[in-house]
């Protein structure tokens, strides 16, 4: 062990200090604020970014070199490419759609999930969730049937149809860039365990849920939320450049100009102006992301990390092995939120076999659904429904997420073992 450790180069003399920011940034993530500071996450990242370049002397070209520039472009492209959907009340007229069939709820339940899930696997799955919950939640009311496990429902398909595919969060966009995998064996590979498990938590949600369906919440007529009208013209426009990407997808063109070359195209729109679309990027998202790679990328450079993992391996706890990858990923994404885990194991663990960047990244998607903390998803979702008068408990989101995630992680760990 002693002769393992000896081998990683530890010895300059910022190192403690690149710890200690490191540390303290992931704690102060981990808690999503600091104590009479009104900091979120993203202003925790950035400010641990700041931290390591005033006090660990690295420069700016060290900075840009840590931060995977083609992550962020992918990034930027398919905020741009959801922005514009959503501009054309694309959103909003699926929505609406599902919400007209309440008459069966067992079936209407099924539906939302199919829908919320596969749009998901392709779209922004935060913003499905942002636009769906106010429109199902009011059609819930007035049919007179308890929201509650249904908006819980579409939070967790969400999470689930993300993990479909490299473009379904930002977290697999940056596996799936980091890691270097394919669009198509990654899809083939990792859509198995997801419609398993999206069975699962459907048959879990239904089966938990059948006998509570009635609702005495009152209609709630106040919540105003931006709604689009429907353009046809130009949702067909912005389906058909999202088809073409997920084709080129295919090719060995790099991803991150195929996304650019498509809000490129959106952005010289003769309908929505520029600001627009800006508008609806998720820019905190970017600016979170830069500073996680900065923080991590400075704390990998000490060494500290391989030595982390290779005192567990000694210990009896492989991170390779996809079983404990996949429980160790769940778990630190319900400790420290998605995004940070990712990041971190990103550095740690090998990836040079693309079974072990597909398991980081359905774990990483099937953990989110465990409690309200798993995903932003699941927080947009409850807090569209408080609005409405809905209230979702941490407690209710638990009873029916605990679940669902031991459910689809236990499909994850038989399908890496029927695989191998």
């Amino acid at each position: 062990m002693t002769d393992l450790i000896a081998d990683i180069p530890i010895g300059h003399h910022n190192n403690p200090v690149k710890v200690v920011i490191f540390i303290i940034t992931y704690l102060g993530i981990a808690i999503g604020h600091f104590p009479w500071l009104k900091l979120n996450r993203i202003g925790i990242a950035l400010i641990g970014a700041i931290c390591m370049m005033i006090f660990c002397g690295i420069g700016t070209e060290e900075v840009i070199s840590y931060i995977n520039w083609p992550t962020i472009f992918l990034l930027f492209g398919f905020f741009v490419i959801s922005a514009q959907l959503r501009l054309s009340g694309f959103y909003d007229k699926v929505a609406g759609g599902i919400s007209a069939r309440l008459g069966h709820p067992a079936r209407f339940m099924f539906v939302l999930m199919l829908v919320t899930g596969g749009l998901s696997a392709f779209l922004n799955h935060d913003i499905v969730c942002y636009v769906f919950t106010p429109i199902v939640g009011m059609a819930l009311i007035r049919q007179r049937l308890n929201p509650v496990p249904f908006l819980i429902a579409l939070a967790i398909s969400s999470n689930i149809g993300a993990a479909a595919t490299l473009i379904g969060n930002p977290q697999d966009m940056m596996i799936g860039q980091v890691s270097h995998l394919s669009f198509g064996p990654y899809l083939l590979w990792c859509g198995v365990p997801v419609i398993l498990a999206m069975a699962a938590s459907y048959g879990i949600i239904w089966l938990m849920s059948a006998k509570d369906l009635a609702s005495v919440l009152p209609v709630q007529s106040q919540f105003k939320q931006q709604m689009y009208p429907y353009n046809q013209l130009h949702t067909i426009k912005g389906i058909i450049i999202l088809l073409a990407v997920i084709g080129l997808f295919f090719s060995s063109l790099p991803k991150e100009v195929i996304a650019l070359t498509a809000a490129g195209i959106h952005l010289a729109s003769t309908r929505f102006r520029s600001e627009d679309l800006l508008n609806l990027v998720e820019w905190p998202i970017l600016v979170l992301f830069m500073g996680l790679f900065v923080v991590t990328g400075a704390f990998q450079s000490t060494g500290y990390g391989d030595q982390a993992v290779l005192w567990l391996t000694h210990n009896g706890f492989d991170l390779n092995v996809p079983r404990n990858l996949a429980l160790i990923t769940a778990g630190l994404s319900n400790l420290i939120s998605n995004s940070p885990t990712v990041m971190l194991l990103l550095k740690v663990v090998d990836l040079s076999k693309p079974s072990t960047a597909y398991v980081l990244a359905l774990a990483n998607s099937f953990g989110g659904s465990l409690i309200i903390l798993g995903s932003v998803s699941n927080i947009i979702t409850v807090q569209q429904a408080r609005q409405l008068g809905i209230e979702i408990s941490f407690r209710e989101f638990a009873r029916l997420g605990v679940p669902v995630t031991l459910a689809s992680l236990s499909v994850l760990i038989w399908w890496v073992m029927l695989t191998h």
